[in-house]
C-alpha cells in the first residue's frame, strides 16, 4: 500500500486502526488560488528504495506509487518470480486519476 495513511500495509493499517487521517494541508502545489486547501497526499515517500534515480525522473508519481506497492505486495506474498511462473503473473492497478503533473499546467481555477 502507498496511501495517505501510510506507506506499507502494516503502517497504513495501524494508522487506520488508530483513527489517524491521511488528510492534511496541500503541499505539492500552491493552492492559494483554490477554495480547497486540503487533500489526502502520500507523505514520506522515497521511490529510490526500489526505483533507479534515472527512471524516477521519467515516471509520473502515480507510476512510482504503483511500482513500490507492487514490490511490497510481492515481498508480503513471499513470491519469487521464476521463469516458470513469470509468464503467468500479472498486476492490476486501480487509480482514480493518474498523470496529473501535465494537467497542472493547463488547469485554471
Amino acid at each position: 500500500m502507498v496511501i495517505p495513511t501510510g506507506i506499507g500495509t502494516a503502517t497504513a493499517w495501524k494508522n487506520v486502526c488508530e483513527g489517524k487521517s491521511g488528510i492534511g494541508p496541500l503541499t505539492r502545489f500552491d493552492s492559494s488560488r483554490f477554495e480547497t486547501k486540503i487533500a489526502g497526499e502520500v507523505k514520506g515517500f522515497n521511490p529510490e528504495l526500489c526505483i533507479d534515480k534515472k527512471e524516477i525522473k521519467r515516471m509520473d508519481l502515480f507510476v512510482q506509487f504503483a511500482l513500490v506497492a507492487t514490490k511490497e505486495a510481492l515481498e508480503d506474498a513471499r513470491l519469487e518470480i521464476t521463469p516458470e511462473i513469470g509468464e503467468r503473473l500479472g498486476v492490476i492497478v486501480g487509480t482514480g486519476l493518474g498523470g496529473c503533473r501535465p494537467l497542472k499546467r493547463t488547469i485554471r481555477p
